[in-house]
């Protein structure tokens, strides 16, 4: 073994523990997210680059969007893994105001091409209460 070979082995073995502490520490923040309202609804709007549909959990529970992703790295051919740094279990929650009247059952959730979460909370009307 060449002092070479060494200095790489031993910047491979540090970039990995960074790697691995950068995605825990990703995984313990909440997922950044915005919180609009409209006439009719809130609109809660969170990052989710990278999951699909099966990844992604949303309820709604004590006034709050709650959401969960389980995502899966894919595997590139011809690359290998030099750390992972991206978080794979991520977890949001938005409190809506307090004086939120909202009809939680009639609530959708989508996942656009660009990457972004989008959780639609509509406003309770007479009708729906």
């Amino acid at each position: 073994m060449t002092l070479q070979d060494i200095g790489r082995s031993t910047a491979t073995a540090i970039a990995s523990r960074v790697g691995r502490a950068a995605s825990k520490v990703q995984e313990k923040r909440e997922i950044p997210s915005d919180l609009l309202e409209s006439e009719d609804a809130y609109l809660v709007v969170f990052d989710a680059a990278g999951a699909t549909g099966s990844d992604v959990q949303v309820r709604f529970a004590e006034d709050a969007v709650l959401v969960r992703i389980d995502r899966f790295r894919d595997f590139h051919d011809g690359y290998d893994m030099v750390y992972p740094g991206r978080g794979m279990s991520l977890d949001g929650k938005v409190e809506l105001p307090a004086d939120a009247d909202v009809d939680a059952q009639s609530a959708s959730a989508t996942l656009t091409d660009s990457g972004t979460l989008e959780v639609r909370v509509p406003k309770s009307t007479p009708e729906s209460e």
